[in-house]
């Protein structure tokens, strides 16, 4: 009854509800390639793999490609064991430093005492050579050869280096007392670290490397092996000195005094240094 008596409304005009269909419709469409986009790239970014890489144009220029580490080094630069190989304690290899024999001690060392061969097979005498070193000092091979011994003898380290293509039977040096830094049956290089002089027996009264030079049973003097430039010296300077008075003239009195020319020069020959001023 309630419906019957209420006034009723008067239609009006209708509303135009398709072009809002429409346009969601079309909202929709756009946005479904952004949602499936983002889909592809949430995982990608989760899973920190980088998106797939996109086609460069066929008409553009690649760049050149970015020089590696070894580029700048050279072609031909070793690396490795192979680089390592052959070092000398000095830096060069070992090729580079077998120029010949050298001393078997840094430098050009002191002769403490030299070679003294004995009368006789068994009796007195220095067989070998004394040079100046500490304990500690590195010893190096005098001539390129083949490690025949290393070990102790009778106490003391022992060294002994077969010399290559030095005839039958071979030289051999040897180097006491010494720890040995390579074993027998070693290849080694003139110039090359052997091994390191112990604290002693010595065969001198301070600290010495005891060098020596075998053929067969017979004693050789070691400095033999040595070329004539690493034997001698330097040249010698002379200094210049003060203070020394020229010879006297016959210049002065009768009674041989000397003149004054003379006293002059002597006084200008004495002492060379100059008094401060007060």
């Amino acid at each position: 009854m309630r419906f019957l008596l209420s006034p009723l409304r008067t239609p009006g005009p209708r509303r135009c509800r398709v072009p809002m269909f429409l346009l969601a419709v079309a909202l929709l469409t756009a946005a479904l390639p952004v949602a499936s986009a983002g889909a592809r790239l949430l995982p990608a970014a989760r899973t920190g793999e980088a998106p797939p890489p996109t086609e460069p144009d066929a008409g553009a220029e690649a760049p050149p490609p970015a020089a590696g580490p070894d580029e700048d080094a050279g072609a031909g630069a070793d690396t490795g064991e192979e680089a390592d190989a052959g070092t000398g304690a000095g830096g060069g290899t070992f090729a580079e430093l077998d120029g010949g024999p050298v001393w078997p001690l840094a430098g050009r060392p002191a002769v403490l005492r030299g070679w003294e061969p004995p009368a006789t097979p068994y009796g007195p005498g220095h067989r070998g050579v004394d040079l100046a070193a500490r304990p500690g000092d590195a010893v190096v091979a005098a001539a390129t050869g083949r490690v025949s011994f290393a070990g102790r003898v009778a106490g003391r380290g022992v060294l002994v280096i077969e010399l290559a293509g030095s005839g039958a039977p071979p030289l051999r040096t040897t180097y006491e007392p010494v720890w040995a830094l390579v074993e027998k049956g070693d290849e080694v290089i003139a110039g090359q670290p052997v091994g390191v002089l112990e604290t002693g027996p010595f065969h001198c009264a301070g600290g010495c490397l005891h060098w020596g030079l075998r053929r067969g049973d017979a004693y050789l003097d070691p400095l033999s092996l040595l070329p004539p430039a690493l034997l001698r010296r330097g040249p010698s300077r002379l200094l210049p000195v003060f203070g020394v008075p020229e010879p006297e003239e016959a210049a002065g009195d009768p009674g041989g005094a000397p003149g004054a020319a003379a006293l002059s020069r002597v006084r200008r020959a004495g002492s060379s240094r100059r008094r401060c001023p007060r």
